[in-house]
């Protein structure tokens, strides 16, 4: 779709620090994190909002969202936890309409206010934290081999 960040970033037109390729989905770090390590899920095929996402590729978005979720445990950030939000029309804080799903990891005593945090969000040594993530991947596909 013209003008979309998210497709350009699908069509290597435009930068981003991927954590997660598959056929239909693409995974890369927030440029502006709510935490250290904060993930964006998108599908490749362009779609605005939940009313227009295929529900098999709604799938995979949360299915690769937990994927991450269980690798940022693994993962040098040592998370504890993880929100995954999907933000859906303006209404909902949506603020790029291509369909995406957050993964924001979270750690024992942080005192994030969610909505807080995407007022303040900040850019956090973005290929040393996607390196981590990949690594924990790396990590969880090593335990579901075993």
């Amino acid at each position: 779709m013209d003008n979309c960040i998210f497709c350009g970033i699908v069509a290597g037109d435009a930068p981003a620090n991927i954590v997660l390729d598959t056929d239909d989905i693409l995974a890369f770090l927030d440029i502006r994190p709510v935490t250290r390590g904060h993930v964006l899920v998108i599908p490749k095929a362009h779609s605005t909002d939940l009313e227009s996402l295929e529900p098999s590729i709604g799938q995979a978005m949360f299915d690769a969202g937990q994927q991450i979720a269980k690798a940022l445990r693994r993962s040098d950030l040592r998370a504890d936890g993880s929100n995954l939000v999907l933000n859906d029309g303006k209404a909902a804080f949506q603020t790029v309409f291509h369909t995406h799903l957050h993964v924001v990891p979270r750690w024992n005593g942080d005192k994030l206010r969610f909505v807080a945090g995407f007022l303040t969000r900040r850019p956090k040594n973005q290929e040393a934290t996607a390196e981590a993530i990949r690594a924990g991947m790396e990590r969880l596909a090593a335990e579901d081999h075993r």
